[in-house]
């Protein structure tokens, strides 16, 4: 699949039912007859501005009308797509110099939008290879939460060949973010099967939940983190979300306390644990059951096995590589992903990143484990844990502790302890505990431990 290729297997499914709502934005519903119309005219528009095959053209908003149609001219065009959310701003620059841009689109929050030409020079191998195979490319960032963000190349003609096969469709909110491999999976799922994407006014608790509320929304893919401050918002108890027919969740490690209050608090709802990453895309998975921690992943185009503890994978989708990193996969393809897990035939337990774990005098400890016992405690909304370096034991175990009427830290660290024994190794119990009001999650709803 080449160029425009997909675009044109993608209009005619818009054209088998052109009523049909494909978003609802701003609380109006915008029709796959009007996004057939939108993505026409944006290739027009391209055109004229000189855009081209080839061209590395950034996109910087959110989900919206002519976002959507914007990215899906670009792909026509046989262009490379660098999706950019506005809560990444202050890095947008350093983007657009690792992409080598030479276009970038700007769509503003009232989805009106102009077209820069920027040209910055370069010419990477690896965007040199989707233009001399005639493909279009996709280039994420990497959060960059342990070194520099990382620029990340794939033929998007692969990563979207899976889309062609038929699947359920569901009106779901996009919760993650336009720039996150999960939001992009999530959005191209929702086109070919044609689904209705519905668009918060901000990823809030409160206004997802009233997204959900007043357009029936059935399909709601979020973090555990976002499912934790769900179920710990007073107010979010007022909204009817029955609607809810499945949540899938992924980005970072699903707690068994939140897992166990949300399939209470969702009775109807099937849960379903996600797994990817933007090196290799986004695995079919299969959770053990709605209340299990464990999960098969893989599919057609994956292979995965456990060395050391660690989940590897070879993957058809793997990215082509890094702009500005050497490649991370071995001599036969595979992929280190970092990930700690428990293995169990076909299914496995994810137990967090290896960069994540605490070596407290050669004992190993994962944060979650310690954050599953703290999170028992009523007072507390939300913790995280993380190391930090000791002279004599390498490093101990420290706690952020998020309360909504926080007590001393001193106070704090003794109910933590008394809690925590039994329950724990005593080289798992805090050192040290901070009390914070804030919430402890990033722009991208995952929990925040460095």
């Amino acid at each position: 699949m080449t160029r425009s290729d997909y675009l044109d297997w993608q209009l005619g499914r818009f054209s088998e039912e052109p009523g049909r709502t494909f978003m609802v934005w701003r609380d109006q519903e915008f029709s796959y007859g009007d996004l057939a119309t939108r993505v026409k005219g944006w290739g027009l528009r391209l055109e004229g501005e000189g855009v081209r095959a080839g061209h590395c053209v950034a996109v910087a908003g959110d989900y919206s009308p002519e976002s959507v149609s914007c990215l899906l001219a670009l792909l026509g065009k046989g262009a490379i797509l660098v999706p950019l959310s506005r809560d990444s701003e202050d890095q947008h620059e350093s983007f657009l110099r690792i992409a080598e841009i030479d276009y970038v689109v700007r769509i503003d929050k009232d989805d009106s939008s102009r077209v820069e030409f920027l040209d910055f020079p370069g010419d990477h191998s690896l965007l040199q290879q989707l233009r001399e195979n005639g493909r279009p490319g996709l280039i994420l960032f990497s959060s960059g939460s342990t070194g520099d963000p990382k620029g990340i190349v794939h033929d998007l003609a692969i990563l979207l060949e899976k889309f062609k096969k038929p699947r359920k469709s569901f009106r779901t909110i996009n919760f993650l973010l336009f720039d996150h491999i999960g939001g992009v999976n999530t959005l191209f799922f929702t086109l070919a099967n044609l689904g209705c994407i519905v668009v918060p006014e901000d990823r809030s608790v409160g206004s997802v939940c009233k997204t959900i509320q007043d357009h029936g929304v059935e399909l709601l893919p979020t973090s555990p983190s976002f499912l934790n401050l769900l179920l710990m918002e007073r107010d979010a108890g007022e909204y009817n979300l029955s609607s809810l027919r499945l949540i899938t969740y992924g980005t970072e490690v699903m707690s068994e306390r939140t897992l166990e209050m949300a399939t209470k608090a969702f009775p109807h709802a099937r849960f379903q644990q996600t797994y990817g990453l933007s090196e290799v895309g986004i695995l079919r998975s299969k959770s053990a059951g709605n209340d299990s921690l464990f999960v098969k992943v893989g599919g057609e185009d994956y292979e995965t096995k456990v060395v050391d503890g660690t989940l590897r994978i070879k993957a058809r989708t793997s990215m082509l590589g890094y702009l500005n990193a050497p490649s991370p996969f071995d001599e036969e393809g595979w992929l280190d992903t970092g990930d700690s897990v428990v293995q169990d035939g076909e299914y496995y337990r994810f137990l967090g990143r290896n960069s994540d774990i605490i070596n407290v005098g050669g004992q190993k400890v994962y944060p979650a484990e310690v954050e599953k016992i703290i999170a028992e405690l009523p007072e507390v909304i939300d913790v995280a844990v993380r190391g930090e370096k000791h002279l004599l034991l390498g490093e101990v175990v420290v706690a952020t502790v998020q309360m909504e009427y926080p007590e001393s830290p001193v106070a704090m660290k003794q109910k933590i302890v008394q809690h925590c024994k039994g329950r724990l190794q005593p080289f798992m119990i805090p050192a040290r505990v901070s009390v914070v009001k804030d919430s402890l999650v990033n722009y991208r709803y995952k929990k925040i431990r460095r």
